[in-house]
C-alpha cells in the first residue's frame, strides 16, 4: 500500500503544499536528505490549533495539532520530491509545542506526530526528536514542527 493510500485508511488527507509565512522555503534537497521548514497547524489557509497547551488547549489538542504539522511536513517533502515513495526514512523531528509557563509534557504533545508517522511509514518513520516547550509560536500556533528525511534516488 502507498504511503497517501495509507494516510486515507487513517481517515486523514495529505493538504496541498503549504505556503511559507515569509522570505523562506517550505522544503529543500541536500543529497540525500530533505530538510523541512517548521510547519504550524493550518490547513488551506485555515489555522486549527491555535492557543497555549495548559491554558486554551489541552495535551490531547496539542496531539491532534502535531499531527496536523506532520501531514503538513509530509506535503512540503511531497512538493520537494515528487512522491512520498520516494521517502526512505525520516532522521529527525524538531517539535515545538506552546505552552504556558513550567509545561512539562511537551513529548505528549509532540507524540502526536511521531505517532502519526511511523502509523504511515512504519519503522521508516521512527526518528530521533526533540519535544520543546516554548512561550509562543507563529500565529499563535499550538504546535510547531521540523523534520530532516533521507531519500531515495
Amino acid at each position: 500500500m502507498s504511503y497517501e493510500a495509507k494516510i486515507s485508511e487513517l481517515g486523514l488527507t495529505l493538504p496541498g503544499k503549504p505556503a511559507p509565512g515569509g522570505n523562506y522555503i517550505s522544503a529543500t534537497r541536500v543529497g540525500n536528505l530533505v530538510y523541512t521548514a517548521g510547519a504550524i497547524c493550518v490547513v488551506d489557509g485555515k489555522f486549527t490549533h491555535l492557543g497555549q497547551v495548559g491554558a486554551e488547549r489541552t495535551i490531547e489538542e496539542g496531539y491532534e495539532g502535531a499531527k496536523v504539522c506532520a501531514l503538513n511536513l509530509l506535503a512540503a517533502i511531497k512538493g520537494e520530491i515528487g512522491s512520498l515513495e520516494k521517502i526512505a526514512r525520516f532522521i529527525s523531528v524538531s517539535g515545538y509545542v506552546n505552552g504556558i509557563s513550567g509545561f512539562s509534557e511537551s513529548p505528549a504533545v509532540i507524540n502526536g506526530a511521531s505517532d502519526l508517522l511511523v502509523e504511515v511509514f512504519g519503522d521508516a518513520g521512527r526518528h530521533v526528536r526533540a519535544a520543546v516547550t516554548v512561550a509562543g509560536l507563529p500565529k499563535n500556533s499550538t504546535v510547531e514542527i521540523q523534520c530532516v528525511v533521507e531519500v531515495k534516488d
